[in-house]
């Protein structure tokens, strides 16, 4: 993660991106270097100013959260991590935003220190916004498509065990804990996971496994 991050907020209402900067702002790390009120105002800022991460509302006028995330991670080389902000956790846009590319959520109604938090774990990349309530919504998306991409992998028996560990929201250092390496391997495991599955981050790999059944919510 970046010594310094940088944050684009995208939403429609002025008093909510008024209120994530107040409080990102409040963090000598974090610096909010622009806003927009819909999701088609967002590529041109994204190639302007670069964020290291795009505050997103997931449902907005013109474009919405999910488009406005496709765009950007199709278009943009060495793309921003996106955080999508909503106002339920359960929401099937969110997930739809998640199976897009976006690297987490935030709910709308969160305390600053999770708004905080959520920027510099999405920032990372090295664990995950993935609750209970998002597991169950992915494991009934289950198809026969991610079941033959998991099965097409060939996880080892050890990446098997650290994508399970991935899906509990578990960080790198979390997981070398857990199995007792060393965080350099599991880095080097979590990669190969990545690189056979097919996903862009740790998101899209967990997304697969719970759509697969490989993972089971609980």
């Amino acid at each position: 993660m970046a010594e310094h991050l940088t944050v684009l907020l995208v939403d429609d209402e002025p008093l909510v991106r008024a209120g994530l900067r107040a409080v990102l702002e409040a963090q000598p790390d974090i610096e909010v270097t622009g806003e927009a009120g819909d999701g088609a105002a967002v590529l041109p800022l994204v190639r302007g100013l670069r964020p290291d991460v795009v505050a997103m509302d997931v449902r907005m006028p013109l474009m919405d959260g999910i488009e406005a995330t496709r765009l950007v991670l199709r278009s943009v080389p060495d793309p921003p991590r996106i955080l999508v902000i909503t106002t339920f956790e359960n929401d099937a846009y969110v997930y739809d935003a998640l199976r897009a590319g976006a690297g987490g959520f935030l709910l709308k109604r969160a305390r600053p220190a999770e708004i905080v938090h959520a920027v510099r774990v999405v920032a990372s990349g090295e664990s995950l916004l993935f609750p209970a309530a998002l597991r169950s919504l992915a494991a009934s998306y289950g198809n026969d498509r991610a079941r033959a991409a998991v099965a097409r992998a060939g996880l080892t028996g050890r990446e098997g065990e650290v994508l399970r560990l991935m899906a509990r929201g578990l960080s790198n250092a979390e997981i070398a804990a857990e199995l007792l390496l060393g965080t350099e391997t599991v880095k080097s495991h979590v990669s190969a996971v990545l690189a056979k599955l097919g996903a862009r981050d740790r998101t899209q790999a967990v997304i697969a496994a719970y759509e697969s059944g490989f993972v089971t919510p609980g």
